[in-house]
Formats: structure tokens, sequence, C-alpha cells
């Protein structure tokens, strides 16, 4: 049998020639250093194939995730929700700022996290000391740390500010507000679980004292964590009450008419579990209630429900 061995055009490397037999059609002899550069070029291409499908899970609204129905949901798992503690998620009114608490180990400090929404995709911007259980003004201008807050600048965010001398006595943990100006608060309420979620006005451009709450709101223990309605028509937190599903249940009450709180309806087994549900949130689009549960490791995680069910509890007219 005839052979032509013929060097690679425009090659002077003896690794690798063309071997050509007349009977049969062209093969190519490959050394055992042109594999290894092929499989280190296919192990490239599987990493930035990953890489790219990770990308693609955080594209379009609320991190790319698929919004839940009626049940809730784990609120982007193995993003933000995972086996270590995560906290306190929070999108900016713009919706495109979302922040959160997290431990990256059992042993690591708690950092704040953000992720920015650009060209259709969120990235993960920055991570910082936090400062307090975070939450925005309805309309953007105001970072409520607690007992502390930034204001909105043409450059970012202020340095932080403290609430001032009215607040003072207060050992805050969470911090809303409305659209009005009313700043709605819990305290430290440990070990025995006392704390007092209490309002805050601001009439004719001054802010007044702080006010508790009537018994409709702070019955129980352990009440905290307040939510207020943007318009103020409702008010949501968590409460440990003997009617209850467990360790901890979340709650709603309507303003009435009169300018008073109606009684505490609990939002039902369907959110509440026999466990810690709390530190409840309404999207700034009005879509969906987030709130905390904690997980197998004992760690609070972040889920998310359709939000719908909220005007199915309002009492009618």
């Amino acid at each position: 049998m005839r052979k032509i061995v013929m060097k690679k055009p425009g090659s002077l490397s003896p690794n690798k020639a063309f071997v050509v037999n007349l009977n049969k059609p062209p093969v190519i002899v490959a050394s055992k250093l042109h594999l290894i550069a092929l499989f280190m070029l296919l192990f490239a291409m599987t990493g930035i194939s990953k890489a790219e499908e990770k990308a693609r899970l955080l594209e379009g609204p609320y991190l790319g995730q698929t919004p839940p129905g009626n049940t809730p949901e784990v609120f982007a798992p193995g993003i933000v929700s995972t086996k270590h503690y995560s906290y306190g998620g929070v999108f900016n009114p713009d919706m495109n700022a979302f922040y959160f608490l997290r431990k990256t180990s059992e042993e690591a400090d708690i950092e704040l996290v953000l992720y920015r929404f650009e060209q259709n995709r969120w990235y993960e911007h920055s991570k910082s000391r936090p400062e307090g259980q975070l939450s925005f003004s309805p309309d953007g201008d105001m970072m409520h740390l607690g007992d502390k807050y930034k204001l909105r600048t043409q450059s970012g965010w202020s340095e932080t500010f403290g609430l001032g001398p009215l607040f003072e006595k207060h050992e805050i943990m969470r911090l809303t507000s409305s659209s009005k100006g009313t700043f709605v608060f819990d305290e430290m309420g440990w070990p025995d679980g006392d704390g007092v979620i209490h309002f805050s006005r601001r009439i004719n451009g001054e802010r007044e004292a702080p006010k508790p709450f009537g018994p409709a709101i702070n019955t129980g223990t352990f009440n905290a964590h307040p939510f207020i309605a943007k318009d103020e028509s409702y008010l949501i937190w968590d409460s440990r009450r003997a009617e209850g599903f467990g360790g901890s249940d979340l709650y709603i009450s309507f303003k009435q008419e009169d300018g008073s709180w109606g009684e505490a309806i609990n939002l039902g087994e369907g959110i509440n579990t026999s466990g810690w549900d709390a530190a409840a949130s309404i999207t700034p689009d009005g879509k969906y209630l987030f709130f905390h549960r904690l997980n197998e490791s004992g760690n609070a995680n972040i889920y998310w429900v359709d939000a719908t069910f909220i005007e199915n509890l309002r009492p009618t007219k």
C-alpha cells in the first residue's frame, strides 16, 4: 500500500502531519500535546457555558426569578437564599436595586449585599458592613436603617444620621414609612418579648413624638418588624399569640374609616407555619409579599408569595 506523508500547510511542527492513503480517506494523526490542548479547550468552553447559564438566571425582574403563586417559595435559591443566613431582602422603589443581609459561612460576619439591575441583568455590585435593618421611604429619598437613616443625593447616599432625641429611648430594630411620612417601628423586646410597636406622624412639617399602637396591634408577645402600606391602609407585623400557628406568625390590620386600626388578622396557614414566620414587606410594585422562615440549618431564609390574598382579607364595608 502506498502512502504519501505531507506536512500541514503553514506548519513547521513535526508533531502533526497529514497521512494520505491513496486507498482510504485522509486521516489526521494528532500528538499527545494536541490532545491535551483539545481537552483544555473543551474545559474552558464548559466553564464559560456555566457562567453564561448563571447570568441568564439573573435576567429580567426580581433577579430573574419565576414569580410565585399562592404558595410561598424560597426567593432566589442558591443565589440569595442558601443554607446560611439570608435576611431583610428589599427592592428600592425603582426596582433596580436589591439589598439583603447574608452570611457566607457559619463563622463569617453578616454583610450587606447589593445587586444592581443593568441592561436587563442583575449583578452583585457591592458588599458592606450593615448599619441596621434596611427599608426605603416610598419616594426612595430616604434609606431607613433602624434608628438611623441616609438621604439620597445626586452622587448617591449621604452620610448616616440619627433620628434624634424623640427616638433615643427606643431600641429600634426595624422602621418603615408611608408616603405621608409616618414612621412605624418596633423595639428590642428580648428576652421577654415585651417590645411595643410605635408610630410617629409628620404633622405640618414637624415630627411628633412616637406613640404606641393600641391593643389591636400590641397584644401577645414579640410584636416586631412592622411594615406599613405606603397609603397607610394596612399594617403587617409578626407576633406570638395564643391562637397562632407556631413560634411567630404574621398578622395584618386594616385602617378603619375613623382612623383606628381593625382587629389583627392572622395571614393563615398558607403563610404561617409551626415555626418562625416574620419580618414581612410588600414589594414596591405591590405584587409580592416577602418574609422569612428558618431553613433546615436553623438559619433565616427569604421567601416570597403573591400578595393578592391581602385584598381577600380586607373586611367588607
